[in-house]
């Protein structure tokens, strides 16, 4: 790979860095440790020798870089749990009450929640709650509100996608370093 070519693959990490960064955080499940994999996924691309093939699709390639440095540090977390034995530091704690920090954070999670759940055009919180919280069925939810089994499926699948991605906006805003 020609030295331009590592320019263009560095090129394009930085054009799709967010995009990378969200398919990092849906395949490792946590912003900050699939901001550490973008970080070595950089230091990698950066790295590269110079050689005499020549990249196609340098997106493609650094998704490529991303994804298996993603794989390598599931692995080696997934190693490193398994040989540790974790004791409870002291025992004679009888309160299984969460912290009030933890307490404290749940509630701001669930306020978030609230709100992604406020955005949402009414037959879709509607349909997404009556499935989650109620149990009811699809078709018990189409009579419900006069629309397909289909058009249920499409409305719970868009509330959940827009609460999923407005939680993900605000956790990526709070792990932001500029703030």
């Amino acid at each position: 790979m020609a030295r331009h070519d590592a320019t263009a693959l560095i090129a394009s990490f930085q054009e799709n860095y967010e995009d990378l960064l969200r398919f990092l955080t849906r395949r490792i499940g946590n912003v900050e440790r699939a901001a550490d994999v973008a970080q070595d996924t950089y230091l990698r691309l950066a790295a590269l020798p110079a050689a005499n093939a020549d990249i196609q699709s340098p997106r493609a390639y650094v998704y490529r870089v991303a994804g298996n440095l993603a794989i390598d540090t599931l692995r080696r977390e997934g190693r490193l749990g398994s040989n540790f034995t974790f004791v409870e530091a002291d025992e004679s704690i009888v309160d299984s009450a969460p912290s009030p920090e933890a307490t404290l954070l749940a509630r701001e999670r669930l306020r978030q929640l609230d709100a992604a759940l406020e955005e949402l055009p009414a037959k879709a919180r509607l349909a997404l709650l009556l499935n989650r919280l109620d149990g009811l069925t699809f078709a018990e939810i189409a009579l419900r509100l006069g629309v397909s089994e289909s058009m249920v499926a499409k409305y719970i699948g868009r509330a959940l996608r827009h609460c999923r991605d407005r939680m993900w906006r605000h956790d990526l805003a709070e792990s932001d370093p500029k703030k």
